[in-house]
């Protein structure tokens, strides 16, 4: 690599984000902008440049609030960015918050811009409610009507089940599945079992436990503020009795004859959001500002199946991306892998360590092999965590560049399956080895 292109490498430069709270509690009051604004306002207080000097931000949001369609641009303002700095939204379901960040990095990459922030906001205390189908069409009909007789045609159409409030689904839209279902389907295909899944969440929760009684947790969590109070919480929850035999006792949930899945295994619906600096190196220098992980390389995906491998996008990324880089399973030391399910790990290690998965998905000549456990989520993960869904790719980046710093290791991969039969990987290194 020469001069020019080690100074045109994206680098986490600094992240925050709120802690993740459950549902109907403390954020209750904010709207989705509102948190991410929380989050982008935390990052600009850590980080000491001017966010005139941004080119851009990206927000990332699965429950879009009709008010707000370009949550990005609401969040920035909100948070005292300048309003001539541009910012769009996507949505990538669970993923949203990666393609912010590789979107950056790609943009720093062909010098379009030196640093930007990328992040993601959910909050499920103000789900957004919609009146029903038939009522919303009558609406329309009656805005548009010029007549008394036209007004009285489109109220005749109304039936009462129209006046029914519409509540967001956590269905998939293709298939009608649900998550949980969809991961029950997965575990069925491949052999997941119900103890196997209790014992990994088990591990999650005293593993999250650890962290914030270490305090690992505080360098990422900035205090928020509602009604012009300061609030200074932690994440809420990872649970101290989360025990293998109470776990045990849990019935399923989404299969409850044969099912593996339960309230203990699965990830949480809760509120958070978060934001990541991410810039240049020569930028981040020239500011003396640090690096806390170069992020070298990217890869999407979809899956096979949407009926039995929704949540297998990990396994489906991972190799690719490693194979790409000549690096083998070993290479890694940092893992952190979403766990919306604990059977959804689970199955995605199995497949990793299978030569034959990996040749028959993906073709010859990539890198199979077990993720080590003693390197997965060692400081927790969703289960444990809650699952803000575009807040929690922000958590996942954060704590892996600061395992990296922490262990002296030099690589981390982050992974993060997605509804829709989405996946992404994302590839670190330490910026000490990154020359």
């Amino acid at each position: 690599m020469n001069h020019a292109d080690d100074a045109r490498l994206p680098v986490l430069i600094a992240g925050a984000r709120t802690a993740f709270l459950e549902s109907a509690g403390l954020y209750s009051p904010l709207m989705s902008y509102e948190l991410g604004a929380q989050a982008i306002g935390g990052l600009l207080r850590k980080a000491d440049f001017d966010p005139a000097d941004l080119g851009l931000v990206v927000m990332g949001t699965v429950l879009h609030e009709i008010n707000t369609t370009n949550v990005a641009r609401e969040s920035m303002l909100a948070a005292g960015v300048p309003s001539r700095v541009p910012a769009y939204t996507v949505a990538m379901a669970g993923i949203s918050p990666n393609v912010g960040v590789v979107n950056l990095c790609d943009q720093v990459r062909l010098g379009r811009l030196d640093a930007g922030i990328a992040g993601g906001t959910d909050n499920f205390s103000d789900v957004p409610i919609r009146l029903g189908r038939g009522l919303r069409r009558a609406a329309m009909r009656l805005r548009q009507a010029r007549s008394t007789r036209e007004r009285l045609s489109a109220l005749g159409m109304l039936r009462l089940g129209d006046l029914a409030l519409e509540m967001p689904s956590s269905s998939d839209f293709t298939t009608g599945l649900t998550m949980g279902s969809a991961c029950e389907a997965m575990a069925r295909k491949f052999g997941a079992s119900r103890a196997d899944s209790d014992a990994f969440a088990a591990m999650s929760h005293a593993r999250a436990v650890a962290a914030l009684d270490a305090g690992r947790y505080a360098e990422q969590v900035v205090p928020v503020t509602i009604a012009d109070r300061r609030h200074d919480p932690s994440d809420n929850t990872p649970r101290r009795d989360a025990t293998l035999e109470k776990l045990s006792r849990l019935p399923p949930v989404f299969d409850r004859e044969r099912g593996v899945i339960t309230a203990g295994n699965a990830s949480r619906f809760s509120d958070g959001a978060g934001a990541v600096l991410v810039g240049s190196r020569a930028w981040a220098r020239r500011h003396g500002l640090p690096e806390l992980a170069v992020i070298r390389d990217y890869q999407f995906t979809g899956v096979d199946s949407l009926h039995e491998e929704m949540l297998l996008g990990p396994a489906m990324s991972i190799p690719r991306l490693l194979g790409r880089h000549g690096l083998g399973f070993d290479d890694i030391g940092v893992w952190e892998i979403h766990e919306a399910f604990a059977a959804q790990v689970l199955i995605n290690r199995q497949c990793l360590a299978s030569p034959g998965f990996v040749r028959e998905r993906l073709g010859d000549g990539l890198p199979s092999g077990e993720i080590p456990l003693d390197r997965l989520n060692l400081w927790g993960g969703s289960l444990a965590l809650g699952n803000p869904f575009a807040a929690t790719g922000v958590r996942l980046l954060l704590t892996a560049a600061q395992r990296l710093q922490a262990s002296g290791e030099r690589y981390a991969v982050v992974s993060t399956c997605a509804g829709g039969g989405l996946g992404a990987a994302l590839l670190l290194e330490h910026p000490a080895h990154a020359t």
